[in-house]
């Protein structure tokens, strides 16, 4: 099947001489490698096709992967390809009007909790998006032409997504698929220093977390990084959602959240776990996501601790029933 849907992509790119690349909102390395990699394999192999990378917001982080395009009239989509990547739901995604388009192609890993799109290629067993679209170059290898700037835009989703090929996600096709990337000569040392060098101020900012993260009693490590927290330590959206990357490593401490307040005042909520599975909890708090790795959203504080118990619990009884944890 999934090398009949690649084919399907491939004749609907083949089909379209304007495409429009879309990702999901506040995007990660993923979103944001996938979108750029697709578009630059695409415009090498068909540099007469107009081909557009379209969202409402950025990341100023992964800025060095190059621009985005700026948004066309709604004319352009007429007869035009969408494709989105790395959005689980229709309403995640950073460019509203990607609905208008001729036909839409959806390439995604999250679980899916509706199907959308008129050709969809999801596996939720991949690392990324950037290494199924690796693997769509694979595949065509013959029709399609792999650039330096693609492989860096996709390797660099790859290796975000996975954790550094860490997370359960990483697999033989995808220590494969990256290295195919790498043949292509990405100056990794540049790269990984624009991925994970930090200010001197961040710096400051992990010691405040140390200091302050709390621990339930079952294991759940928690952070709240509220609108005070942000300016005093004048962290972008990008490094306050990171935030929950700094409690992975606490040994007993199975599942880890970090509650990051909006201008809005509404609470994102970023989950993370291990052995034990935090997709559920999610689902129950207007999200979802991975496994292990999901999203949610909460509107009080007071909401942000009934999440933190209904975690606690769920670890509770996860340890109850399991001794092969560390």
């Amino acid at each position: 099947m999934n090398e009949t849907v690649k084919q399907d992509i491939l004749n609907a790119v083949k089909a379209s001489d304007k495409i429009i690349l879309s990702r999901h909102v506040r995007p990660d390395g993923d979103a944001v490698g996938a979108t750029l990699g697709l578009a630059a394999l695409l415009r090498s192999t068909f540099p007469e096709k107009d081909v557009r990378v379209v969202n409402e917001d950025r990341s100023d982080f992964l800025a060095f992967l190059g621009p985005e395009d700026p948004a066309p009239e709604d004319g352009f989509y007429a007869d035009a390809l969408a494709i989105v990547v790395d959005s689980g739901t229709a309403d995640r995604v950073a460019n509203p009007k990607f609905r208008l388009a001729r036909e839409i192609v959806v390439i995604d890993h999250h679980i899916p909790e509706e199907p959308w799109g008129d050709i969809r290629w999801v596996e939720p067993h991949r690392s990324s998006v950037c290494e199924m679209i690796t693997e769509f170059y694979v595949f065509h290898r013959d029709e399609l032409v792999l650039t330096p700037d693609a492989a860096r835009a996709l390797y660099t989703g790859i290796i975000t997504d996975s954790n550094r090929f860490r997370w359960p996600s990483t697999s033989g096709d995808t220590l494969r698929l990256a290295a195919v990337l790498l043949e292509q000569g990405i100056d990794t040392e540049t790269l990984f220093a624009h991925l994970y060098l930090e200010d001197y101020g961040y710096f400051k900012y992990k010691a405040y977390v140390y200091e302050h993260l709390h621990m339930t009693e079952h294991g759940v490590a928690y952070l709240f990084v509220t609108q005070e927290m942000q300016k005093l330590f004048g962290l972008d959206r990008e490094a306050a959602s990171n935030t929950v990357d700094l409690m992975d490593s606490i040994k007993g401490a199975l599942i880890w959240l970090a509650f990051i307040e909006n201008p809005d005042g509404v609470i994102r909520v970023r989950l993370r776990s291990r052995f034990t599975e935090v997709r559920p909890i999610a689902s129950r708090w207007r999200g979802g996501g991975h496994d292990r790795a999901s999203g949610a959203t909460v509107y009080s504080w007071e909401e942000a601790e009934q999440l933190i118990a209904e975690a606690d619990a769920s670890l509770a009884a996860f340890k109850a029933e399991n001794r092969d944890w560390l």
